[in-house]
């Protein structure tokens, strides 16, 4: 996503005598004497809905941070209960307002409810003395009792930037922020001037508020994208890393059948059978580990045809496994199964070894019984 320019503002007087519109000048703050602390501070911290939304201002010039004198500009309450850290620059935004936001966020991240009631008291105490901090919160969250309060819940602090001017480099950092679910908006003050009379316009700039909704639902979409995407790099690096271990294994107790076979990411590993679409297959699942014996060629009938060869013997095939295998001729799918299996904690890496140990006996024993079937198969077949 492109970073927004900032592009001009303007603001027109109507005539009602004239019926016509026109321009005022748009003019600095610096140029008209206006400081952050002064004025804008002042401005927001008294009309907080300027910034689009209803807002309560607990704290100006917050220093309340252990080991640094840094101060956030405004700190302040949203109807969520919600932390809204507020940072304001005049004319330029500068290069480093995005780090220092980020930064006063994670210092607010720690706040407890009763250190956010504990600031606003002290704030209130300074300019609104006889106030109650707990009460007006409780009024302005629409909750009887503080009790009932929840403020600076889990990490999505919220940060607002205004200033006259965004850097490129701002704005492309902010948009990319917000992609990765970092709460942030940017609002564009502008002053006017018409003679004497002084205007000032606060625009949201990002995210544009006709798209604010839709980049939170493609946000929300693009979290659980990842999130599936990393637990499957996981599940892969599992298997894989499970697979490797357990070729090893075959390889050391001169196992033959998987000699030609590499570690997978999928949780199954297949070898021949001397037969086109008949194999061998180890399953590696969460809960288990299973052996099986697959017939899973073009021709839907021919597997079942198959399948009821083998099972003809399926005494005489037991009783050469060693136990009694699960027959599965699935009469709604293509392929058919004969399997053993064995529980186990899968994921756990604490199994692996007697689940590798398992599956080196049992696949031994699973190609002993079925390689005296396979002449049975292809006499069958032709």
């Amino acid at each position: 996503m492109q970073a927004l320019q900032n592009k001009e503002a303007f603001m027109y007087r109507i005539n009602h005598g004239t019926n016509r519109i026109s321009k005022l000048q748009q003019v600095r703050f610096a140029d008209l004497g206006f400081s952050e602390r002064n004025h804008l501070q002042e401005w927001l911290a008294n009309q907080p809905d300027a910034l689009g939304e209803d807002l309560l201002i607990i704290q100006k010039e917050f220093d309340g941070f252990d080991d640094t004198k840094e101060r956030l500009d405004l700190l302040a309450i949203d109807k969520a209960g919600g932390l809204v850290i507020i940072e304001n620059k005049l004319d330029d935004s500068g290069r480093n307002v995005v780090w220092q936001s980020l930064k006063y966020a994670s210092y607010c991240s720690t706040l407890s409810q009763q250190k956010i009631a504990d600031i606003f008291q002290r704030y209130l105490d300074k300019h609104q003395p006889g106030q109650d901090a707990k009460t007006l919160i409780c009024e302005f969250l629409g909750k009887e009792d503080f009790d009932d309060v929840v403020l600076n819940p889990g990490m999505d602090q919220r940060i607002i930037m205004v200033a006259a001017e965004f850097r490129k480099e701002v704005t492309s950092t902010v948009l990319w922020l917000l992609k990765h679910r970092v709460l942030l908006k940017c609002f564009k003050a502008t002053p006017f001037q018409d003679g004497n009379d002084l205007f000032l316009t606060v625009e949201q700039l990002i995210p544009l508020p006709e798209a604010e909704e839709l980049m939170i639902g493609i946000s929300e979409k693009e979290v659980e994208e990842q999130s599936l995407e990393r637990g499957q790099a996981n599940r892969h690096k599992l298997r894989t890393d499970f697979w490797h271990q357990t070729l090893e294994a075959l390889e050391q107790a001169k196992v033959k059948l998987y000699g030609n076979v590499g570690p997978s990411k999928d949780h199954w590993l297949n070898a021949g059978a001397g037969i086109g679409g008949v194999h061998y297959a180890m399953i590696f699942n969460r809960d288990e580990v299973r052996v099986n014996f697959v017939l899973s060629r073009t021709l839907k009938e021919q597997n079942k045809m198959l399948f009821d060869v083998l099972a003809s013997r399926a005494g005489e095939i037991d009783q050469s496994f060693g136990g009694p295998l699960s027959w599965r001729r699935m009469d709604d799918k293509k392929v058919s199964i004969i399997e053993y299996s064995q529980t186990f904690d899968g994921h756990n890496r604490e199994s692996w070894p007697a689940m590798i140990a398992w599956l080196v006996e049992h696949i031994q024993r699973l190609e002993n019984t079925f390689d005296t079937q396979i002449p049975h198969l292809r006499a069958a077949l032709r």
